[in-house]
């Protein structure tokens, strides 16, 4: 799918734009656990989803879009950029303004969005899948990827004067019907985000990182 007219040493690489709640308020479908476990998931997901971007070919950089002030020093330390959420309670609004980031700091880059609850995510299937979007953006178009349950939406990808994502209830459908093409239907990690329990026995059927593993070992039975 990658375009024919561009050699893959002359294409953009990519910069992934990670929106993350402060884990206090994130994955509120987790039902059963306190809040402190809440909240140690929640981090390792994202920390589990940054490291995988950060080792993915053909990306030069993670832009972390969070308000909270912990995860943004863990996550500096392991390599990513930070910027405060200006839009916290607008998951598009946090994208479009990342993607203006990426814009001013790497303007020869493609902004990628990628939700930073992908604990399972592997780099090789990542570099694939964005091998296929730059492509796509160079022919300036958009691309997206269905989540596992064949609804939702786990990336998205565009030219950055027309990024313009639509996450949220039947994301997927919104972005077909805007004309994004929907891109790594066979790469499972990238497209295995988590929810709630079913989804976490997903990941940990595939393979979740080191964070994800050690927060899921000190889990405790939920309470009934």
């Amino acid at each position: 799918m990658s375009s024919p007219q561009t050699p893959a040493a002359e294409r953009p690489p990519c910069v992934v734009v990670v929106p993350v709640k402060p884990p206090a308020f994130g994955k509120s479908r987790l039902v059963g656990l306190t809040d402190d476990q809440r909240r140690e998931l929640a981090q390792a997901f994202a920390l589990d989803t940054v490291e995988a971007a950060l080792a993915t070919p053909g990306v030069e950089a993670v832009l972390v879009v969070t308000d909270d002030f912990r995860l943004a020093g863990t996550v500096r330390e392991l390599g990513c950029e930070v910027v405060p959420d200006g839009a916290s309670e607008d998951l598009n609004a946090t994208l479009v303004q990342g993607a203006a980031e990426v814009v001013r700091r790497w303007p020869h880059a493609v902004p990628v969005a990628l939700c930073a609850d992908l604990p399972a995510l592997r780099p090789d299937e990542l570099a694939v899948v964005l091998a296929d979007v730059v492509g796509l953006v160079i022919d300036g178009r958009s691309a997206f990827v269905r989540d596992r349950a064949g609804v939702g939406t786990t990336l998205y990808a565009a030219p950055a004067d027309r990024f313009t994502p639509s996450f949220g209830v039947d994301s997927a459908a919104l972005h077909a019907e805007a004309g994004a093409v929907e891109v790594g239907a066979d790469a499972s990690s990238v497209r295995t985000d988590v929810d709630d329990f079913a989804d976490l026995g997903a990941a940990l059927v595939t393979g979740v990182g080191p964070h994800t593993s050690r927060a899921s070992e000190r889990r405790a039975t939920p309470s009934g």
